[in-house]
């Protein structure tokens, strides 16, 4: 799968611009604040349905202008795709594949794929569990849409039973209660099993990446960590027995405390749990693997690999690593921003961008 073009009108700094990429690593170069960034957050609003960097979509309209579009064409295994986002000031946006529009975020998952990492990106290792969480989910949901929706009924779910325990403790309560347990952990018991097996397929494949990218000095591993269960019937099982067990102090404090929506992930390295111990350095390397990890998966998962999008990952990481992952990602299509680029790839494209300008500066520098 590769991206052949970006369109974008009124969307960020860009007034009107088209970007023809090329079928490897594309460099996005230029100084701070000029729309680099924006253009991978473009191309990531065409794979994902939002933005990676704000839940409102009125914030990535030109300032002074009341509309914005993004249209990513893009060439994969089995034909032509392009999505294409409308943004309106006063209207939610307009989606559409292949000119088709659609009336759920569900039809867009698996249309165009995409693995993004940024400095931010930390967050999967040293931040809250539902940073991990969406990690997973974001994944997940591009490679399954049974997954996207199963998702949105259990949360659908979730909100009913946490507005019926905001209510107290009456005999409505208990009534009323098991039928909407039942349900909450027959949907959480799938989503459950599904991560659990994500994980499962991550781990050898970041073992990989990591040891590729530290020369084999420090030793990887996951675990997920929440509800037990390695099918669904078991997961259920559990779940209601954790619903159960927890029920007064749910009603007590007015939300469902247990379930997917609170499970997480342990990163370690030689042991050491990195969410709480590591080093900045080692946290970086440890994401990055896992986003490495995530483009095989895809690859095994759907039979391509995604697009990768990384914004200023080079300057984090000293001239050694920087080699290692120019050399990891030949094989994948690439569009990279930074200020400047040490090492210059001769198979590479360079763009400059400035004040919401893209031109290509060379195709190869050496």
């Amino acid at each position: 799968m590769v991206i052949d073009t970006l369109t974008v009108k009124d969307f960020r700094n860009y007034a009107a611009q088209t970007v023809r990429f090329s079928t490897g690593l594309n460099v996005l170069a230029g100084a701070n604040a000029q729309g680099k960034t924006n253009l991978l957050e473009a191309v990531y609003l065409c794979c994902v349905g939002r933005s990676p960097r704000t839940v409102r979509d009125k914030d990535l309209i030109r300032r002074g202008r009341e509309e914005g579009r993004v249209l990513t064409e893009a060439v994969k295994r089995d034909g032509k795709t392009a999505v294409e986002v409308r943004l309106s000031k006063s209207e939610n946006k307009r989606i559409a594949v292949n000119s088709l529009p659609i009336s759920r975020i569900g039809e867009l998952m698996g249309a165009i794929n995409c693995v993004f990492f940024s400095p931010d990106e930390l967050k999967i290792v040293k931040e809250s569990p539902s940073d991990r969480r969406r990690f997973l989910d974001t994944d997940i949901c591009q490679m399954s849409k049974t997954y996207f929706y199963l998702l949105n009924r259990y949360n659908k779910i979730l909100t009913q039973r946490n507005r019926l325990l905001k209510g107290g403790d009456g005999g409505a309560l208990h009534s009323t209660l098991p039928v909407w347990d039942e349900q909450l952990a027959d949907a959480g018991a799938k989503i459950i099993v599904t991560r659990r097996k994500f994980i499962d397929k991550l781990k050898p494949l970041v073992k990989q990446e990591h040891s590729f990218l530290t020369g084999g000095a420090e030793d990887i591993d996951l675990e997920y960590e929440g509800i037990a269960g390695a099918d669904t019937a078991a997961a259920k099982a559990n779940f209601l027995k954790a619903l159960s067990d927890n029920m007064k102090r749910d009603v007590k404090h007015g939300f469902t405390g247990e379930g997917p929506h609170k499970d997480d992930f342990a990163v370690r390295l030689s042991g050491v749990d990195l969410r709480a111990f590591g080093s900045q350095g080692q946290q970086r390397t440890a994401a990055l693997s896992l986003k490495l990890a995530e483009l095989e998966i895809f690859a095994g998962e759907i039979g391509e690999y995604p697009v990768l999008l990384l914004d200023d990952v080079l300057s984090e990481l000293d001239l050694s690593r920087q080699k290692q992952l120019l050399e990891r990602i030949q094989k994948v299509q690439t569009i990279l921003t930074c200020t400047h680029l040490e090492l210059k790839p001769p198979e590479a494209v360079f763009y400059a961008v400035s004040e919401g300008t893209v031109e290509i500066s060379s195709k190869k520098q050496r």
